[in-house]
């Protein structure tokens, strides 16, 4: 009877910390980024000068679950994360600005903005469908972009760089 009082208290702390580690905000996009809501990551964006990199995707969506676990798996991606405030919005999550859906709504859909919180339209899929530009089916075309991004947007220079 103890021994397996034992193992029912290993379980559920084994459990406990499991879902303590998991990283909520990813969403099966991915637990080694450091991702934030768009509320926060566009203040941070502001704060630090980062770019900011926005996926916007659903749960019921058939393209958007293939997509989630190679960009979940991708190490150049998460390398390259770091020049970025990472951002996905899921479901109803989905800003309504249309400045977010530049041209369609279709999902799954990957932006950059400056750290100013505008989508710079120029870094898109350019390996992809011209008729939906933000649509992302893999990690290597979102990688080109992530380049692309960090090329074009950089970091600002705050003046806290400066001393």
């Amino acid at each position: 009877m103890l021994l397996r009082q034992n193992a029912l208290v290993l379980i559920i702390l084994s459990l406990l910390h499991e879902s303590n580690c998991e990283n909520t905000l990813a969403r099966g996009l991915g637990d080694a980024y450091s991702w934030v809501t768009l509320g926060d990551g566009l203040t941070k964006a502001k704060e630090t000068g980062k770019p900011l990199m926005l996926i916007i995707h659903k749960s019921w969506c058939g393209a958007c679950k293939a997509f989630k676990p190679k960009f979940a798996g991708s190490e150049e991606a998460k390398m390259l994360s770091s020049h970025f405030i990472m951002v996905n919005s899921l479901d109803n999550e989905e800003p309504t600005d249309p400045k977010y859906a530049p041209d369609g709504g279709y999902i799954p859909r990957i932006l950059f903005l400056d750290s100013d919180g505008h989508v710079h339209q120029e870094i898109y899929n350019k390996d992809g469908n011209p008729s939906y530009k933000f649509y992302y089916s893999d990690d290597k075309t979102v990688v080109t972009s992530m380049k692309q991004a960090i090329d074009t947007l950089g970091r600002k220079t705050m003046p806290s760089d400066e001393f």
